[in-house]
């Protein structure tokens, strides 16, 4: 007998978005508070973004409603085909969360098992409940974590070897899926053989062989995991290459893009540089994050996909801060770890000396 899926309001899942949008918890703290999977949550606070940029893009107002009594006279008119095919419209290249979304159970006219056929969904992956993130693999994460800092070119097999070595033994498919998870990939030179998203523009390397001679020539970006307490959180930063300067940096509670774009509006308060470089995540790839650079005159530069040299210097950053913070402290909360990265990012910034900088400290040299 198949389980009933959970409904929720349209108040209620506006409420759990905001909650999420704040960032003071995260998502799988609203999610044992609610008693939500935090994937859901994670896709309604997406969803509340999207409406927000909506709204202020809108000159127009909002849409006039539409008379749902000419509605149902059309669909008598136009009978099923028409119908199907209105469906087809929805469709088109969407996630499988997307997909799921479209599906109407109530829908009189198609029946679930319709609606899936129409826009390629398996029934499964619409059943399909995801588990939520265990205490263990919180733990296999954090691992993980370490494991990679120290070793950013290994993949999801040596990975798994390297914790079998420590007495650990899981199966590389369950470590590969926690790493997608993380949002890391092994770094190391490869061929190029993934497709860009058609929507996605990608952008050249334009740094090789080029020599960094002053502040504000490059900034790079680049996003990481943080372990928390029984939890996680993702981290952004934008850096300037040449000085080693933080210029700004957020934290969010979910992989999208609108936590980068808010450390990327923050350092172009400080000024501007004349080459930022990103790797190829969807983040920096999205139409809102590179628009914004090409927007300010400032030309877009992509890491080849794997390349460990072509972001060094944030590679360096995000060792520096687990090293030297993150795993000493062991933050509880995200509060706690918000205040705690503002004060190690001020040490970084303004006292951490650097060898490569003739012991001075970023800011010094930035400003200079």
């Amino acid at each position: 007998m198949s389980r009933a899926r959970k409904t929720f309001s349209n108040e209620f899942k506006a409420k759990v978005a905001l909650e999420a949008i704040k960032g003071y918890k995260s998502l799988n703290e609203l999610a044992t508070e609610y008693q939500v999977h935090p994937n859901a949550i994670g896709n309604w606070k997406k969803q509340a973004l999207e409406s927000f940029l909506e709204i202020f893009n809108n000159r127009r107002g909002p849409k006039a409603q539409v008379d749902t009594e000419l509605i149902d006279q059309l669909y008598k008119q136009i009978g099923k085909q028409q119908v199907e095919l209105d469906w087809l419209k929805k469709n088109l290249i969407l996630s499988v969360d997307k997909k799921r979304e479209l599906i109407e159970p109530g829908n009189k006219t198609l029946t679930v098992q319709q609606q899936c056929s129409l826009i390629r969904l398996p029934r499964s992956s619409y059943y399909y409940h995801p588990l939520e993130i265990t205490d263990e693999e919180l733990e296999i994460m954090n691992r993980i974590d370490k494991i990679y800092t120290d070793y950013p070119f290994y993949g999801v097999r040596k990975i798994t070897e390297q914790l079998r070595r420590h007495g650990s033994i899981y199966n590389h498919k369950r470590i590969y899926r926690l790493m997608k998870l993380m949002g890391i990939e092994a770094i190391r030179p490869r061929k190029n053989l993934s497709k860009p998203n058609k929507d996605h523009l990608i952008y050249p390397y334009l740094l090789r062989d080029v020599k960094i001679t002053n502040s504000n020539q490059v900034w790079s970006s680049d996003i990481t995991y943080l372990p928390l307490y029984n939890d996680f959180v993702y981290l952004v930063a934008v850096i300037d290459w040449f000085s080693r300067y933080v210029l700004s940096w957020e934290l969010s509670n979910s992989l999208d893009v609108y936590f980068c774009l808010t450390a990327l509006e923050r350092s172009l308060r400080q000024g501007k540089p004349e080459i930022f470089n990103t790797d190829q995540g969807s983040q920096f790839t999205s139409k809102d994050f590179s628009g914004m650079i090409i927007g300010n005159q400032i030309k877009m530069s992509m890491d080849s996909r794997g390349r460990a040299l072509d972001n060094i210097f944030i590679e360096r950053l995000w060792r520096s801060l687990k090293y030297e913070d993150i795993y000493l402290k062991e933050y509880q909360s995200i509060p706690e770890l918000r205040e705690g990265l503002k004060n190690y990012f001020d040490f970084y910034n303004n006292c951490r000396i650097h060898q490569s900088l003739n012991y001075k400290t970023p800011a010094e040299v930035y400003f200079n």
